[in-house]
């Protein structure tokens, strides 16, 4: 069987963690020779021309009738795999979504970016009718699953779990003697990212030798610079300057393609996520981080918790300066501790590369398209 595959979601050349994800199942699910195809409903705030081929129409926000484009282009493919997370569509908590899946006569496969653990009942509310009308739901952790279930009103048995997908294994550098160890964290920057916690914990391991760089890497989130402008970003370089380690940490302020990242990501040592938020469900980042088999340190996010539990990394508090800082000394200083998160990074990378996550949902719009019970 072979099948078409509608997409609706955020899509490069949009900058956010959605449009990434989007990208990379599409080119999983339609490799040469798969006889399988996809076009892309781009969800967009302007009009916009400078497309990819793939992308066959857009859902433009705040437009009264703009579903009406995006359902005709979404119902001539078999399956529609849409990406939910609550700030990309239009209305409150992203309700706009809804009459778009209203509408669909195709089965729907809708992702799940985000299950949070306290919802406000309008967010509940939205989330429950998301799942409802569509057939089923993916979570990418069982932490998300499990929260999801209990929590919200859906049916169990429509919600599977599927991982974020990670690039195939990337090549590892090892560390030399003479090298500054890289500390690395990506992604786009603003408020909930806990940088300054980061900043915090080098504290502890300024006088190591030799001196670790820290590398903060990404623009600011367009949302964020829209109303917000700089000023997280520049609270960030006062810190620096006040804590004395302007020679410790350096700023890569542009959006990286994925070549510059895939180099960037080869030079660090360890990888930081010090996020502030708990209800973090899944993150590209720590998918990547593992696939380069890199050492990971990450606050007690439900991902991190899951994936990291096995010894591929450290968990420590949320918004805790003083534990990033041991933590990162331990992984700067202690060569077995680093060897063993390498062998448990690699084994967890072997399960969740692009191809084995789209095999997965290629069976899922299979079981869909025939009728059959939903593989959990």
């Amino acid at each position: 069987m072979t099948i078409s595959y509608g997409f609706l979601s955020t899509y490069p050349p949009t900058q956010c963690g959605l449009a990434t994800f989007a990208a990379s199942l599409l080119r999983a699910l339609t490799t040469p020779g798969s006889g399988d195809r996809a076009g892309v409903v781009r969800v967009v705030e302007s009009p916009t021309y400078a497309d990819r081929p793939e992308v066959v129409a857009r859902l433009l926000l705040h437009s009264p009738a703009g579903e009406q484009p995006a359902v005709a282009a979404l119902e001539r493919h078999d399956v529609v795999i849409v990406q939910h997370e609550y700030g990309i569509y239009g209305g409150a908590d992203g309700e706009d979504l809804l009459p778009v899946l209203r509408q669909l006569r195709l089965p729907v496969i809708v992702v799940l970016h985000t299950v949070l653990s306290q919802p406000t009942e309008h967010q509940k509310a939205v989330l429950e009718q998301v799942v409802a009308l569509a057939g089923v739901a993916v979570a990418m952790t069982e932490a998300a699953r499990t929260r999801l279930i209990a929590q919200y009103a859906v049916e169990p048995d429509k919600v599977v779990v599927i991982p974020h997908g990670a690039p195939e294994t990337r090549p590892l550098r090892r560390l030399k003697s003479s090298d500054r160890p890289v500390i690395l964290t990506w992604g786009l920057l603003g408020p909930g990212k806990g940088i300054e916690w980061a900043i915090a914990g080098l504290r502890l391991v300024r006088h190591l030798v030799p001196r670790p760089q820290y590398v903060i890497a990404g623009q600011t989130h367009p949302k964020v610079l829209a109303e917000q402008g700089e000023a997280y970003r520049l609270k960030l370089y006062s810190k620096v300057r006040a804590l004395g380690l302007a020679g410790l940490v350096s700023f890569e302020r542009a959006y990286l393609e994925q070549d510059r990242l895939d180099r960037l990501i080869e030079r660090a040592d360890v990888v930081l996520l010090p996020y502030d938020s708990p209800d973090q469900a899944t993150s590209g980042v720590l998918v990547e981080a593992l696939a380069a088999h890199k050492p990971v340190i990450a606050t007690s996010f439900p991902h991190a918790v899951e994936t990291l539990g096995g010894g591929a990394g450290l968990l420590v508090p949320h918004r805790d300066g003083p534990a990033i800082g041991a933590a990162l000394k331990r992984v700067l200083t202690e060569p077995g501790l680093v060897t063993g998160m390498h062998e448990k990074a690699e084994r967890i990378s072997q399960r969740s590369g692009w191809s084995i996550v789209a095999e997965r949902y290629r069976t899922l719009a299979t079981s869909l398209l025939s009728r059959a019970p939903v593989p959990l």
